[in-house]
């Protein structure tokens, strides 16, 4: 099969390029060369920008792709233009999507008001009422102001022509993950903290993760299986509290502190955290018979290791307040 990879140098993409080439697919990529990252070296590889991909519509459609992956659909904009290249060319479309367009995200961020939703959300599940979420803190020319996955997974399953398979991420971590996802608190262990704080309503919070290899396994299954055409499927593993979490990785780390639990309200979180945000999977399970190749603990230990070694250039000094945690310790003591 010849798979078309729009993106694809950026922290998934590798793995998902790895075991599509393993598995004896012929894999284009179409990206901006500008990330240096070990390619397979029979992969095809077209430069270009994607806000000028309509220059370079002939030669993608050239390769005569059978699945075209869009790993950064991002706007409605973007997602009309690579279909409009695409019909009549592919067969189908693999988009990957996010479980930002749940109603529960936008409980969450506190974009929509009202009670929290029930979670684990289903691919059924209710999507946000207001579109662009991001829109009342940036301006015009900044990224997310046009961001919005809900009007691109429209465009891709509405076409009558190329068939779509749309896949709602998690929040995904792992070596390569340039937004730390864990680092807040593996850091906050290896600075050998005898406490690490949670706020009472967040200690109980789920949100939606997964290790990056089990989620490029995930993709490749989409991409492979024609039983995925015209679906939708969350992408997330074991839906954790948050002071699980914070316990797995301890365990991980050989970390002997404690979790203690603060009041809500005395650290900030910029969230509702009484929303939890976690998925259901089960549909990919059931329906693609996809499952983890790599295990909890070892994907743990994985990240772990990496962000111990790739720790960002200058982490905000705000989220590593120690001696505002210790004033907090302090009251807490005072009144046990």
């Amino acid at each position: 099969m010849k798979v078309l990879i729009i993106g694809g140098t950026k922290f998934m993409g590798p793995y998902v390029i790895e075991e599509l080439i393993q598995k004896g697919h012929s894999v284009a990529v179409f990206n901006r060369g500008q990330t240096e990252v070990s390619m397979p070296e029979d992969i095809i590889r077209f430069k270009g920008d994607i806000n000028d991909i309509t220059h370079h519509k002939d030669e993608l459609r050239g390769f005569r792709p059978d699945i075209v992956l869009d790993m950064i659909p991002f706007t409605e904009k973007h997602a009309e233009t690579v279909r409009g290249i695409f019909e009549g060319t592919a067969d189908r479309l693999v988009a990957i999507s996010s479980a930002d367009v749940y109603r529960s995200f936008g409980r969450l961020l506190g974009t929509e008001p009202g009670e929290p939703v029930p979670a684990p959300s289903k691919e059924d599940s209710p999507l946000r009422e207001k579109l662009y979420p991001y829109r009342e803190n940036v301006s015009e020319e900044h990224f997310y102001y046009h961001y919005d996955k809900i009007p691109v997974e429209k465009v891709y399953m509405e076409s009558e022509k190329l068939k779509g398979t749309v896949l709602r991420l998690p929040m995904v971590y792992g070596p390569g993950d340039r937004q730390h996802r864990l680092y807040q608190y593996i850091k906050r262990m290896a600075d050998k903290r005898p406490y690490i704080l949670l706020d009472e309503v967040h200690s109980r919070w789920k949100t939606c993760r997964g290790y990056v290899e089990n989620v490029a396994h995930a993709i490749a299954a989409a991409i492979e299986n024609p039983k995925a055409a015209g679906k939708i499927y969350n992408v997330a593993e074991n839906n954790f509290s948050e002071r699980e979490w914070v316990s797995r990785i301890a365990e991980a780390v050989g970390w002997q502190g404690s979790v203690v639990e603060v009041e809500e309200g005395q650290l900030p979180l910029g969230i509702n955290a009484r929303q939890s945000i976690d998925l259901s999977s089960d549909k990919i399970r059931n329906e693609l018979g996809y499952k983890e190749r790599i295990s909890f603990g070892e994907g743990l230990q994985k990240t772990i290791e990496w962000e111990l070694n790739n720790s960002p250039a200058e982490p905000a000094a705000e989220d590593f307040n120690y001696d505002k945690e210790d004033e907090i310790i302090r009251e807490f003591e005072k009144r046990i």
